[in-house]
């Protein structure tokens, strides 16, 4: 009888758990279900380009982190889009780890110990929009900082080997690959006087620039690469690489020596926290843009924003709203590196300020938003991920203008950065080891439901894209594609506004009425590559303006 009881109750524990076990998988496809068709349920990468986003993800499926994939997604993007960074530049990361705690890891170029005395007096005058350095050359290189703020991020938040972050990257070099579109549009800066192995690079064996779609080969990059893959960060600080480069950018002209590579460091804080609404925005400090970002969203969130204000009149006042707050967050941009003072720059108080001088039925002259000259310029990478345990990584990455100072290694393969201008028009006088300031914003944004990473490149006109796409897609209800999608309105040094092609020809005119100057723009290019998290389905978005393609799973 007991034997018999004790079958019973076997069975009856064996169909509990049976049903459990049918129950929990109902509800996972059900879960699995709500999710949009191109979304993800476990992680993914927004990266410049498809391929470099698969390499990322594929680091994420082996279970690597978030940092692991941003990694390996910013060697593939040196690569594929090398004019825009590189071993020779440097990178601002905001890592969200599994815990909630947001870390800045600051890896951005530093002014060399014996930098020229000179170099600001070679800025232009006026200060202008450039895409290549206003006197290209070694005048305008800094200490690089990329792989340092690698081998830092890796060392707090890697799971994965350091040289299996770069094995993709490495067969990619030495192979070779088609050039793609946006590289084969920026080839033609490329080929100048100032730096004939750069040249060569891109060329064919007879000399003839390459075009998109021809093979390009990394091999002595990639042979660097392997190099670094196999000893650590420390082999191109220190050692042969070490030599190499400073030999070849002494010759070139540049200033920087063996003790500036050796004594290069990144550095570690804790992210800007700022509340915005229902988020809380984490961000970079100085030498990043974060406080800028900040400033802008909190002087439009006060006009409690939402779908309607982007409809009649409505949007025409939105825009000189808008428009306004970007000349007063340009006006500040000289006292950038005043952590303390700029600090208070993000709080409302501040905001609500700046929101009371601006008026809606006019714009004003630059004294009134207290402008002061400085350079505008362009380039960089942006990668966004979020790992399938929930930590995440916003990182920008740049050498500065197109192909940097346009200086080649030849004996490593490496693209040094241009880096030093972005003190022009922003102070008078430079000190060793100084980082420029910068508008890199690597941003991750968070609330009870969701997780949004994203960040922009463009220089002066990532504030420009991060603000928009942040508007559009938490403040007007459109989807995260849509709302990166949404074509921008950028402000120059000058308060001239500039607008993306596509930009809404009645709210243009609309804004020269009230007293704004319009400027054809000669190359408006932002480019907002962003993740979110919501309800345990993840969406990932590459810009179009980039051709960029996103990947997860």
């Amino acid at each position: 009888m007991a034997r018999s009881k004790g079958r019973l109750y076997a069975c009856c524990a064996l169909m509990l758990l049976f049903c459990v076990i049918v129950v929990s998988v109902c509800v996972s496809q059900l879960g699995r279900r709500k999710c949009p068709q191109d979304s993800f349920s476990h992680a993914a990468v927004a990266a410049d380009t498809g391929t470099c986003s698969q390499i990322a993800r594929d680091m994420l499926e082996k279970g690597g982190s978030a940092v692991d994939g941003a990694i390996a997604a910013l060697l593939c993007t040196s690569l594929l889009n090398p004019q825009s960074l590189g071993l020779g530049g440097g990178s601002i990361f905001t890592v969200a780890d599994s815990t909630g705690k947001v870390q800045i890891i600051n890896s951005r170029e530093r002014v060399p110990g014996k930098y020229n005395a000179d170099t600001l007096k070679s800025c232009p005058n006026p200060p202008r929009f450039m895409t290549v350095s206003p006197h290209p050359g070694s005048l305008w290189i800094g200490i690089p900082g990329e792989l340092r703020g690698y081998e830092q991020a890796h060392r707090h938040y890697g799971k994965l080997p350091w040289a299996t972050l770069f094995q993709p990257s490495i067969l990619l070099a030495r192979q070779g690959f088609p050039i793609p579109e946006i590289l084969g549009q920026y080839l033609p800066y490329s080929d100048t006087n100032e730096s004939q192995s750069l040249r060569e690079l891109f060329s064919d064996k007879n000399g003839n620039l390459l075009q998109t779609g021809d093979i390009v080969k990394f091999e002595t990059l990639a042979d660097t690469l392997e190099t670094i893959a196999n000893f650590g960060a420390d082999a191109f600080y220190t050692g042969k690489i070490a030599e190499d480069l400073i030999r070849d950018i002494r010759e070139a002209g540049g200033s920087l020596t063996l003790q500036d590579l050796a004594s290069y460091t990144a550095t570690v804080s804790d992210a800007w926290s700022i509340p915005l609404g229902e988020y809380q925005m984490y961000t970079a400090p100085p030498p990043g843009g974060g406080y800028i970002l900040s400033l802008v969203l909190n002087i439009m969130k006060g006009y409690d924003l939402n779908p309607g204000s982007l409809k009649g009149e409505q949007k025409a006042l939105f825009y000189h709203r808008y428009v306004e707050a970007l000349k007063f967050a340009n006006g500040l941009k000289k006292l950038e590196f005043s952590s303390e003072l700029t600090k208070k720059f993000t709080e409302d108080g501040f905001a609500d300020h700046i929101r009371s001088l601006i008026s809606d039925e006019m714009s004003h002259e630059p004294q009134y938003y207290n402008m002061t000259p400085y350079l505008d310029s362009m380039g960089t990478t942006h990668v966004s991920v979020l790992a399938q345990d929930g930590s995440a990584v916003s990182v920008t990455s740049s050498i500065n203008h197109i192909f940097g100072s346009r200086v080649l290694s030849p004996s490593t393969g490496v693209i040094l950065n241009s880096h030093l201008c972005d003190f022009c028009g922003r102070v008078d006088s430079l000190f060793a080891g100084e980082q420029p300031p910068s508008s890199m914003s690597p941003t991750v944004l968070k609330s009870k439901s969701k997780v949004l990473v994203i960040g922009s490149t463009g220089s002066s006109m990532i504030t420009t894209g991060m603000a928009s796409a942040i508007m559009n897609h938490l403040w007007f209800g459109k989807n995260l594609k849509e709302a990166i999608a949404t074509p921008v309105v950028f402000v120059d040094y000058q308060n001239a506004l500039t607008f993306e092609a596509n930009f809404d020809k009645d709210v243009i005119e609309d804004l020269k009425a009230l007293g704004h100057t319009h400027k054809p723009a000669e190359k408006l290019f932002n480019v907002v590559n962003a993740v979110e998290k919501e309800d345990g389905c993840i969406t990932a978005v590459s810009d179009a303006r980039k051709l960029g393609k996103a990947a997860g799973y």
